[in-house]
């Protein structure tokens, strides 16, 4: 990939995917593409074997998530609880405290960015 790419195409594929810190990654656009170091996007897929019970995340970036398939629990720390279903969105800052759980087998398009990032 250039860095100079402008545009960026990926097909949803767990198969591709590599791993990451739980469940797997597979991105469409890494930090740095196209000499944006506060942008990225790439689907992530987790499963309730992955995450079997509910585990603490602190939101490195801002980001902004579609999820494809599944359900998720989502406490935020001090604040209310969302239930995300397929087809569901939601955004948050980075530094936003959580406390996910997976409740069905999920997938997600997601877009990290700002200054985190």
């Amino acid at each position: 990939m250039s860095d100079h790419a402008t545009h960026f195409v990926a097909t949803r594929d767990a198969a591709a995917a590599g791993p990451f810190e739980l469940g797997t990654l597979q991105w469409l656009r890494e930090f740095g593409s196209a000499e944006r170091p506060g942008l990225s996007a790439g689907y992530w897929f987790v499963t309730t074997e992955e995450a079997p019970e509910p585990f603490p995340l602190t939101a490195a970036f801002d980001e902004t998530f579609h999820l494809l398939t599944g359900r998720l629990r989502i406490e935020f720390i001090g604040g209310e609880t969302v239930e995300l279903a397929a087809g569901d969105s939601i955004s948050y800052n980075a530094g936003t405290e959580m406390r996910w759980t997976v409740l069905e087998d999920a997938s997600k398009f997601f877009v990290y960015s700002g200054a985190g990032a």
